[in-house]
């Protein structure tokens, strides 16, 4: 059966996987960075290991550490069942098979709850979702967010994707959200209304090939910025 999963689940990635997602170059991880529903990634603990400033924020940084480790258990058995049962639809180039997406995602999670009780300390992990986030305009030079807007498009519709872009570019100059297919691998519906909606607001919106392909045909990222003067 399709791949199908009927809410978000705790499924984080890694800083090597977000260097490739997002095209991050040394003049981006220089900056200010906000990750938009990061879940348990490792992208935050793995940055600020390396001097970065990255702010990430989800709902799941509401619960304890051991709630979010439960969590994560139970996203383990859901997501490698559904990634077993459609192997076609994933690129087995940079993450060899369901069992090595396993070992990868509970890397990153474990680096994740490592960092946790100490980032949350010092407000780097912060109990919040789009698309209403708790800082003042322009706090942040990038926002990314991965894996969560047009992933969604059956639970999120195209109004919340909009309020969600607007939230994003109003607390940081540019954003990119990656990948831009729905669950099961569709282009999700909402790109082109969102785009769109970027446009027509006099920002510059564009796709943009990236070096990285795990769900098939998912190399892309949409980039959105204020055009330059």
């Amino acid at each position: 059966m399709p791949f199908s999963i009927d809410q978000v689940v705790p499924w984080g990635r890694t800083l090597d996987e977000y260097e490739a997602m997002f095209s991050l170059s040394p003049q981006d991880k220089a900056g200010c960075i906000l990750g938009c529903a990061d879940g348990p990634a490792s992208f935050n603990a793995e940055m600020t290991a390396q001097g970065c400033r990255v702010v990430s924020v989800d709902p799941l940084y509401a619960l304890t550490p051991e709630a979010i480790a439960q969590q994560g258990r139970e996203a383990f058995d859901l997501m490698l069942e559904q990634a077993r049962c459609n192997r076609q639809d994933f690129v087995w180039d940079r993450i060899s098979s369901p069992e090595a997406l396993g070992q990868l995602r509970m890397k990153a999670q474990h680096l994740f709850l490592e960092d946790f009780p100490c980032g949350k300390a010092e407000g780097r992990y912060i109990d919040a979702s789009l698309p209403d986030l708790p800082f003042s305009d322009g706090t942040f030079d990038l926002a990314l967010c991965s894996h969560f807007l047009f992933l969604y498009s059956q639970q999120f519709d195209l109004e919340f994707h909009v309020r969600a872009m607007q939230e994003m570019l109003r607390v940081a100059r540019e954003v990119r959200v990656f990948p831009l297919l729905q669950l099961g691998g569709a282009p999700s519906p909402h790109v082109s209304g969102v785009v769109a909606a970027c446009r027509a607001a006099g920002l510059c919106a564009e796709l943009v090939l990236v070096n990285y392909e795990f769900m098939r045909n998912g190399n892309q990222m949409l980039r959105v910025e204020e055009p330059m003067s």
